[in-house]
């Protein structure tokens, strides 16, 4: 099978398209051939500089493709379903084998395209907001990076709820596009303190919840933007800032931080975690929710797709196409 693949970690001209042996189909498994991948803010980061499973190594968690085997122990799986999936890592190749009980069957109506953007952004967004944040309807809460994956599922989910939404993005555009998907205050943290406007306007009281995907001194101004026990949730270092926030400002409001990961709770709590990804799935086939494509690349351009995220100038989600 071809697949985009780096003998080790740095930026994106790592990246080689390469013929790789197959997968293999254990018994538990099934083997897809990809149709879709949505490039993760992990897959980004895990690139630069993150662990590799081999050598070559081949990189991503997410993607949508057609069964092309099923393995010996597999009941409710057949060859030629359409599903997406996420795994640990192996996404960027034209076949990926993974665990049968991490597909999902996708809904007639919706294209594999968009059910490739779906199970990770709209989950993380899902457990930050509600299993983890607790957010209620009244509340207000703040995304950070409202313009990527999760940022826009969690714009959309807060709505929903009831929610007052703020989010922060790198320019005017993008908020501006953002509020076509729920949101009700835009923060341009490039020209803006993004804490002196949250406080702004929330007439000084701070938000009940912010979803804090960038980490680093972005964490410490999320961690101020707060209100008298609000709640912080940690959910990645988009960032890749290694300076750790101070948290001296959680006791001063009796505030709390907690730290997310979607993939660590799918392993503890799967079957929550595989109804909760089956309704997104078919809410954004009915259009209750919507997934947002900026660009799609070949998977032979791997590395043009990856420096476009680091660009920071997707609004959404870039696939590559095997």
């Amino acid at each position: 099978m071809k697949a985009a693949v780096y003998y080790e970690t740095g930026p994106p001209d790592v990246f080689r398209y390469e013929e790789v042996p197959d997968p293999q189909c254990h018994p538990n498994g099934v083997l897809i051939d990809v149709k879709a991948v949505s490039i993760e803010g992990g897959d980004v980061l895990n690139r630069a500089g993150g662990p590799m499973a081999s050598q070559p190594h081949i990189v991503g968690y997410q993607c949508a493709g057609i069964v092309r085997e099923v393995g010996s122990n597999v009941t409710d799986r057949s060859v030629g379903q359409r599903v997406v999936t996420f795994t640990s890592h192996g996404s960027h190749a034209s076949i990926v084998s993974v665990p049968a009980g991490a597909t999902w069957l996708i809904p007639e109506e919706l294209e594999l395209e968009q059910a490739a953007c779906v199970p990770i952004p709209f989950g993380t967004a899902d457990d930050c907001l509600f299993e983890f944040g607790h957010l209620k309807a009244g509340e207000t809460v703040l995304i950070q990076a409202g313009a990527g994956g999760v940022g826009l599922a969690a714009i959309q989910l807060a709505k929903r709820a009831g929610a007052t939404v703020l989010a922060t993005a790198s320019s005017d555009e993008k908020l501006q596009r953002l509020r076509e998907f729920g949101l009700d205050h835009g923060i341009n943290y490039v020209t803006d303190d993004f804490v002196a406007v949250a406080q702004r306007l929330t007439d000084g009281r701070g938000v009940d919840l912010v979803v804090d995907s960038v980490g680093g001194r972005t964490l410490e101004g999320s961690l101020k933007s707060l209100a008298y026990r609000g709640r912080a949730i940690s959910v990645g270092r988009a960032g890749r800032s290694d300076e750790s926030p101070d948290l001296g400002f959680l006791s001063q409001g009796n505030r709390s931080l907690t730290g997310v990961s979607f993939g660590l709770e799918m392993a503890k709590n799967a079957e929550r975690g595989r109804r909760m990804i089956a309704r997104h799935l078919e809410d954004v086939a009915t259009g209750a929710l919507r997934v947002v494509i900026d660009r799609t690349y070949p998977l032979a351009e791997a590395a043009a797709a990856h420096a476009y995220i680091e660009s920071r100038r997707a609004f959404g989600r870039v696939l590559l196409i095997p």
